[in-house]
């Protein structure tokens, strides 16, 4: 038997017995055991790395009473509509689970990923940036999961973003490359002299708007969908933030006004709240709907009435305001005192009250983006959930595993959530993301 000394950053450390022939995945198990946490990377006493879990510890130069490091690796989650990838920042190892054609089969990039520092998902695809500022795509090609036509123009990527088929990316001199359905945003060849010093990007479903540094906006993609701002162009200097729902943009202006554009009854027109869109602090939206928290906590809401463009119904509730997060149909407002008030399709998560008596001291609220349902972190770190059950409304099967939640990620059909120890938890549509059974041992791994 191998006797070795496996520490923590903090002090803390364990003696672990394993078989001579053991390998460094065996080791691996044992340190996550015995301390508890699921995401570790070991670390010699001459400082290499143990990325090969399947190198016997006689290779790796492992003797009896060597001393291993155990470092904490931070666990990140991404989501698509069908699918979700969970890496360790900085890992070389990423882990996919739910619709095979949407993103959740990485076999073919398996080799490529190196020190991946960020994932961003769009309707059926991922794009992973790395460390040396490259990029990685897989999926559905018809959804962005082929970059190879950009291939070579994807250096040194600070940022990315993703519409419904298309993505984007700000470069570190910033400009920008895009890729994907040349309709929906994949294609800003016709604006790419006035992509330059681009600071944020944004996306609709079918567009996407840059933030430049001296504050104006630069839109492209589908017109009718946000991809055509000319209308409000004068308007938008000195923009503060952006925000989309799936058909049209709101910008926030300096004056803490809005200028929006798109399709109008998806949030295009803001001219029936106009006058109290003042002050304005942030805007969240759902598919179809904008609702804003203006500085003295109230909320300003339009676009399609019965998916969380009205908020009549519950106006004299929306005080003090502290969090709004949009769902496909509707919206949750998180208040002051740790309360929650929603609105918009009561079968889609606007209807709270089944659970509203458990809606006490929330921390952060989540949702499902196209089957809505909505999930709230609370104090102690439980989780509440609400509206479409068979879409993650109704976590009642994990219930007892969702305790000392850390992070929850929302794909458009299922939640994730990593707990305190590691463990990775999912519900909700079982192809499309609820169900992580068949990778939950590929998560020791990471």
């Amino acid at each position: 038997m191998l006797r070795v000394n496996v520490g923590l950053l903090s002090g803390r450390t364990e003696v672990l017995e394993v078989e001579r022939a053991s390998n460094v995945r065996d080791l691996k198990v044992l340190a996550q055991n015995s301390f508890q946490r699921a995401f570790l990377k070991l670390v010699t006493a001459g400082g290499r790395p143990l990325v090969d879990l399947d190198e016997s510890l006689e290779a790796a130069g492992i003797q009896d009473k060597d001393l291993v490091t155990a470092v904490p690796l931070q666990a990140q989650l991404a989501a698509n509509d069908r699918a979700f990838a969970l890496w360790c920042h900085g890992g070389d190892h990423v882990v996919t689970w739910g619709d095979p054609e949407y993103g959740a089969d990485s076999s073919a990039v398996q080799d490529q990923f190196r020190s991946v520092q960020k994932i961003a998902g769009s309707f059926g695809a991922f794009a992973a940036i790395l460390a040396d500022g490259s990029v990685i795509t897989w999926g559905d090609p018809s959804y962005g999961g082929d970059s190879s036509q950009v291939r070579a123009q994807l250096r040194n990527v600070q940022q990315i973003q993703a519409a419904s088929s298309a993505f984007a990316t700000i470069l570190t001199d910033g400009s920008v490359v895009t890729w994907g359905n040349p309709f929906n945003g994949g294609d800003s060849s016709a604006v790419q002299h006035r992509l330059r010093h681009v600071q944020q990007l944004q996306a609709s479903g079918d567009a996407f708007a840059a933030i430049l540094a001296d504050g104006s906006i630069v839109t492209w993609g589908n017109p009718a969908n946000g991809g055509d701002s000319s209308a409000v162009q004068d308007q938008l200097a000195k923009v503060q933030e952006v925000a989309s729902t799936g058909y049209a943009f709101a910008a926030i202006l300096e004056s803490g006004s809005v200028a929006c554009w798109g399709h109008r009854k998806y949030g295009g027109d803001c001219a029936r709240v106009k006058t109290q869109l003042q002050n304005v602090k942030h805007i969240q939206a759902t598919d179809t709907a904008f609702a804003a928290i203006l500085a003295d906590g109230s909320v300003v809401s339009w676009g399609e009435p019965g998916w969380g463009g009205d908020s009549s119904a519950v106006q004299d509730q929306l005080k003090s305001v502290q969090q709004l997060r949009g769902a496909n149909y509707a919206f949750a407002a998180l208040l002051r005192d740790g309360s929650v008030v929603s609105w918009g399709a009561s079968d889609h998560g606007g209807d709270s009250s089944p659970v509203q008596h458990l809606l006490k001291h929330v921390q952060q609220l989540h949702a499902t983006q196209l089957q809505t349902a909505f999930a709230a972190t609370l104090a102690d770190r439980s989780v509440v959930t609400w509206g479409r059950q068979e879409f993650g409304g109704d976590s009642s099967a994990v219930q007892d595993q969702l305790r000392n939640v850390c992070h929850i990620e929302c794909s458009g059909y299922a939640f994730a959530a990593i707990v305190e120890n590691g463990s990775v938890i999912t519900w909700g549509h079982p192809g499309r993301g609820g169900d992580s059974s068949a990778v939950q041992e590929q998560f020791a791994a990471l």
